[in-house]
C-alpha cells in the first residue's frame, strides 16, 4: 500500500474518532447497571443453587469486559471528549475491572506505537519468539517460552497474574499521578472487597466474585491473543515496519455473533481500532463498514480463531505463524538438507 494510500485510509476513518457524550453516557448505564444487578442476582441465587448462581456469574463476566472496553476507550481517551471524565471514568472502570487506569495507558500507548515491530516488543503484547529466537534459546529459554504459550497459563493462570500481581503493582521509575492512580485503585478494591465480604460473608463473596473475574479475565487475555496471533499476521523489524500495515494487517477482524460483538464492545474491529484508536468502541463498526479497503483485512470467526491456540513461533521466512511441530518439520528438513550438501561435498571429485 502506497504513502498516498495509507494517508487516504486514515482520512476515511477520521471522521469516525469523535466520541458521543449521549452514547458514551447510556454506554456507562448499560453496561455497569446490569453488571451490579446481576452480581446481587447470583447471591441472591445462592439460596437456590450454587450452579445457578455460577451461570449468572459467567453472565456477569460478560458485562465485566464490556465495562473492561469502556475503561480501554478511556485511556485513549476516546470515550469523552473532556479528558478529566475520561480520566474519571477511566479510575471508576478500572475499579470493577480491577486494572490500573494510568498504568495501562502508558503500557497500552505503547503497544499501539510498537504492535507488530519485531524489535520493540515486550510491553503491553503476548510474548511472541521468532523461529530464529527460539532456534539460539538456551535450554530454559526454550522452557519458558513453551509453558508461557499453553492455554493453561495463558488463559488459565493469566488472569490470576493481571489481577493479583501485573495490575496491582507500579512499574519501577512510575511518575507520582501514574502510582497515586493504582493506589486509588487498589484501596477502594479493598474497601468495596471487605464491605461486601462484611455483608454477605466470605463464603458467598469468593463463590460469585472469583468466578467473574477468572472468566472476564480468560476471555479478555483470549480476544487480545487472537487478535493479533493469527496465520499471516503482519510482522517486521524496524527499518521495515510500517505503522498502517501495523494496523490493517497485523490486527484482525474478530466476526462475532451479535451477542457477544455487544458484550466486547466491538472490539472484534481491531483493525480499525489500531488504525485509529481515537474511535470509540460504539463507532467501529460504521468506520469498518464506510471503509472499502478495510474490508480485506484478515477475518477470523469464532471457530477459525480456535486454530490460533497452535501458533507458537513467527517464521520469518514464510512470514507466518507456525506450530511447534511444524518447527520440529522444519529442523528435521533442515538437517536432510545438510546432510546431502555434505555427502556432495564428500563424493570425489571427477
Amino acid at each position: 500500500m502506497s504513502k498516498q494510500k495509507q494517508a487516504q485510509l486514515r482520512k476515511s476513518v477520521a471522521p469516525f474518532a469523535s466520541s458521543d457524550t449521549k452514547k458514551s453516557v447510556i454506554q456507562l448505564i448499560n453496561s455497569i447497571v446490569p453488571f451490579i444487578l446481576l452480581w446481587f442476582l447470583s447471591y441472591q441465587s445462592l439460596q437456590v443453587s450454587v450452579w445457578l448462581s455460577l451461570a449468572i456469574s459467567v453472565i456477569a463476566a460478560g458485562f465485566v469486559i464490556r465495562i473492561f472496553i469502556i475503561f480501554h476507550d478511556c485511556t485513549h481517551m476516546s470515550f469523552f471528549k473532556n479528558a478529566k471524565a475520561n480520566r474519571f471514568f477511566g479510575t471508576i472502570t478500572g475499579i470493577i475491572t480491577h486494572f490500573a487506569f494510568e498504568k495501562w495507558k502508558r503500557d497500552h500507548s505503547i503497544h499501539h506505537a510498537t504492535s507488530s515491530n519485531l524489535d520493540k516488543r515486550g510491553t503491553g503484547d503476548v510474548w511472541v519468539m521468532t523461529v530464529e529466537e527460539y532456534k539460539e534459546a538456551n535450554f530454559w529459554g526454550k522452557l519458558s517460552y513453551r509453558l508461557y504459550r499453553t492455554p493453561i497459563v495463558l488463559f488459565g493462570l493469566g488472569p490470576i497474574f493481571l489481577f493479583l500481581i501485573s495490575n496491582r503493582f507500579n512499574r519501577k521509575g512510575a511518575k507520582r499521578k501514574e502510582r497515586l492512580n493504582t493506589y486509588i485503585i487498589n484501596i477502594s478494591i479493598l474497601v468495596i472487597y471487605a464491605l461486601l465480604i462484611w455483608a454477605i460473608g466470605w463464603q458467598a463473596f469468593l463463590i460469585i466474585q472469583l468466578p467473574i473475574l477468572f472468566i472476564a479475565g480468560a476471555a479478555g487475555i483470549w480476544l487480545f491473543y487472537v487478535q493479533h496471533q493469527f496465520e499471516d499476521s503482519y510482522f517486521e523489524n524496524e527499518d521495515e515496519w510500517d505503522y498502517v500495515k501495523a494496523a490493517v494487517d497485523g490486527s484482525s477482524y474478530y466476526k462475532l455473533p451479535k451477542v457477544f460483538e455487544w458484550l466486547t464492545g466491538s472490539i472484534g474491529y481491531h483493525h480499525v481500532h489500531h488504525l485509529s484508536p481515537r474511535v470509540p468502541n460504539y463507532n467501529l463498526e460504521k468506520a469498518h463498514e464506510s471503509t472499502p479497503p478495510l474490508h480485506q483485512a484478515t477475518t477470523i470467526t469464532l471457530k477459525t480463531s480456535l486454530q490460533s491456540i497452535r501458533f507458537r513461533l513467527y517464521d520469518q521466512a514464510s512470514r507466518s505463524f507456525i506450530s511447534f511441530k511444524e518447527y520440529k518439520e522444519l529442523k528435521r528438513k533442515h538437517r536432510l538438507n545438510l546432510s546431502l550438501k555434505n555427502r556432495e561435498t564428500s563424493l570425489p571429485q571427477k
